[in-house]
């Protein structure tokens, strides 16, 4: 009777393992590979933010909603919040495609870096969605990589890098970033 009950018992744990390797099989050979050296999707657009000094409501796109006195020499603990008009060349008249809307904040005591995190919003005939960014901007970098971590419409679940290089910095009032996006990931 035991090895009757043995012999039943061995038959499921083998037939549930078998089920177990054939659905991992299965689902792994469903998954897309990715070619890191070839992006599905490229774009280059430029960043533009400026900064509210009190003086400029019509043009201010972010504005510091904190911004503690006595921190250092490097912005320490600055906190803006941004809806930045993202276009195709350098011209901040020019039509955007895209809004950038989120947030920055300067992290680090000793030289200038930020923390990036936020939303492209496209809204245009080219292209419906959004594309979410994060990740630090060490400033002091000639190019900085950021990670797209997701997206919606155009860009449902997109991942790749969006990369930074400074284009033009007028101190705290006004700077522009060219950001060219590689994604990896598409569907």
């Amino acid at each position: 009777m035991a090895s009757l009950v043995e012999k039943q018992l061995f038959k499921s744990l083998f037939s549930f393992f078998l089920l177990i390797l054939l659905f991992s099989d299965t689902v792994y050979s469903s998954r897309k590979t990715m070619d890191q050296k070839k992006p599905c999707k490229h774009f280059s657009f430029y960043f533009h933010d400026i900064l509210y000094d009190g003086d400029n409501v019509a043009n201010a796109t972010s504005a510091a909603i904190v911004s503690p006195p006595g921190l250092g020499n490097f912005k320490f603990g600055k906190f803006v919040i941004f809806d930045d008009p993202i276009t195709m060349d350098k011209n901040y008249l020019s039509e955007p495609l895209a809004r950038a809307q989120g947030f920055y904040f300067y992290d680090m005591k000793t030289d200038y870096n930020a923390w990036f995190c936020y939303t492209l919003v496209f809204n245009s005939t080219e292209h419906k969605g959004t594309l979410n960014i994060m990740g630090a901007d060490l400033m002091m970098e000639p190019t900085r990589d950021l990670s797209v971590v997701g997206g919606t419409g155009d860009f449902f679940m997109a991942r790749g890098i969006a990369t930074f290089v400074t284009d033009i910095f007028q101190g705290a009032k006004y700077f522009r970033v060219k950001m060219d996006i590689k994604l990896y990931e598409c569907y």
